[in-house]
């Protein structure tokens, strides 16, 4: 489903992910969260960069995401490294166990956003991790297309 960046505002990105993992597909889920840490996702730090998503009782968690405290709510806390429930419908878990349970495939939240209605989402990605080879023919394949844009660049200059 295709989003208008200017109506979507990030409230954490992991960048690591596409570099570390081969993101073969993408899926939106929205979180169950409580007060406080819908509060600290507004102010932006949280933290995705180790966090994942598995499969516990036929429902999914995001595992080892950080939501630091939020400072006003002293005594209506939370705890920053809760595993906290991912709201799917049915069919999308079941294809989820069914990708998972292949070896190798793994669930990474990819960012977290607002969307339109203000309705916190996680964005995830059926990933499968690179190899240090895959890492570096990525970084070639990008360095190249720079060199191929400043060149065509610097062409219709000369012209």
């Amino acid at each position: 489903m295709a989003r208008d960046p200017a109506t979507q505002r990030f409230a954490a990105q992991n960048r690591k992910a596409r570099h570390d993992y081969l993101i073969q597909d993408t899926i939106e889920a929205g979180m169950m969260l409580t007060g406080s840490e819908v509060k600290s996702l507004r102010l932006g730090r949280v933290s995705i960069a180790e966090a994942f998503a598995a499969e516990k009782d036929g429902e999914f968690f995001l595992f080892n995401s950080y939501f630091p405290e939020y400072e006003a709510a002293k005594h209506f806390s939370h705890q920053p490294r809760r595993a906290r429930k991912l709201l799917l419908k049915k069919r999308e878990i079941n294809k989820l166990i069914g990708a998972t349970q292949r070896t190798g495939i793994t669930l990474v939240p990819l960012s977290i956003y607002f969307n339109p209605r203000g309705i916190a989402k996680v964005q995830l990605g059926l990933a499968k991790g690179k190899r240090k080879v895959d890492k570096r023919e990525a970084e070639k394949e990008r360095d190249w297309k720079r060199e191929q844009a400043r060149l065509l660049s610097h062409r219709g200059r000369d012209e």
